[in-house]
């Protein structure tokens, strides 16, 4: 049997995240509506917390903002991962911080 739950374009969608989406009809719905860069864009947000408690708001508010008609995560400069583009420059910020702090 095949696995037709949609994931991102640079993740797949961790097993909490994917319970939470799955719990209401209308909450899936909504998250089969967004396009694989929308949805790969809310998996790098909640997989980008640091702590657990973090990570179950973000996966809280992740489906807040679905319900509230939003396609990416608010205040978010966008995933990292992606081997299809080159960084923005918010996103080298970003990593060259991180870099910063891993030291």
């Amino acid at each position: 049997m095949s696995d037709d739950f949609p994931q991102g374009v640079a993740h797949q969608v961790p097993d909490d995240m994917r319970a939470r989406l799955s719990s209401e009809p209308e909450t899936l719905d909504l998250w089969r509506d967004l396009t694989p860069l929308g949805r790969n864009e809310f998996i790098c947000w909640v997989e980008d917390a640091k702590q657990a408690a973090t990570r179950q708001k973000r996966i809280e508010r992740a489906v807040e903002e679905l319900h509230e008609g939003k396609r990416r995560p608010c205040c978010w400069v966008g995933c990292i991962h992606r081997s299809d583009k080159a960084p923005g420059r918010w996103q080298q910020a970003v990593l060259i911080e991180k870099q910063g702090k891993s030291r």
